[in-house]
């Protein structure tokens, strides 16, 4: 059981990597429209910031809480023993929280109005399902790093992840429940219309749980993480 305190300090690091983490994602993608009128290197000026501060962050805050920011991670870490449930509860309440105050700065910064739901559309059974892949993914790649004993090398190996994911997946690998509710308030590069949410979510939710069954597989003789 953790103490009161240590909760707190966790959950900070959650809310402000989160936080950060959806700044990064739609302010550059902000950016780079302003910068470009070129539809492909609007994804790659995305793909490189989003990329570069995954690292940054998961680097700084990794000690503090794991670095999950991101639902998704969390469920897989829950259901992997390495987090309790109440804790886990709290994380993804903060995770959320924490990125839709991301996206809410972004938009600011960049003389947008606050909030300004999304209009871009991103329906389809494929992008759904490269969301499922793309979740995938990105938990087998977090914890097949941490349980193979590298744990430093995560942030590297989750940025270059999310880096190629954004192209090798018709949905640009949002990969987290999270970030999908946070971009619906951004009708920029980066959002997403509020409708198609939800098949997002549930696709990625399943990515998680199937990517947690793969990890106890492929490593049975690991310890949990201890995050």
């Amino acid at each position: 059981m953790i103490t009161r305190q240590e909760l707190a300090r966790r959950l900070a690091a959650e809310f402000v990597g989160t936080a950060f983490l959806l700044a990064g994602v739609v302010g550059s993608g902000i950016m780079a429209e302003r910068l470009s009128s070129d539809v492909g290197l609007q994804l790659f000026q995305n793909a490189f910031a989003t990329a570069g501060i995954l690292v940054a962050l998961i680097l700084a805050l990794q000690p503090a809480s794991g670095a999950h920011f991101n639902p998704a991670v969390t469920v897989a870490d829950r259901l992997l023993g390495g987090i309790d449930t109440a804790t886990a509860g709290a994380y993804v309440v903060v995770q959320i929280v924490g990125g839709a105050l991301g996206v809410v700065l972004a938009n600011l910064m960049f003389e947008l109005d606050a909030v300004n739901w999304s209009t871009k559309e991103r329906f389809g059974s494929n992008l759904v399902l490269a969301e499922a892949v793309a979740t995938f993914g990105l938990i087998v790649v977090i914890y097949g790093v941490v349980r193979s004993g590298k744990p430093t090398l995560a942030a590297f190996t989750v940025g270059g992840y999310i880096a190629a994911a954004y192209y090798f997946t018709s949905s640009t690998s949002f990969a987290n429940p999270a970030v999908t509710l946070a971009r619906t308030l951004s009708d920029t590069f980066a959002g997403i219309k509020p409708e198609a949410a939800p098949a997002f979510i549930v696709a990625q939710l399943t990515g998680a749980v199937a990517a947690a069954g793969a990890i106890r597989f492929i490593y049975p003789e690991s310890s949990p993480d201890p995050t």
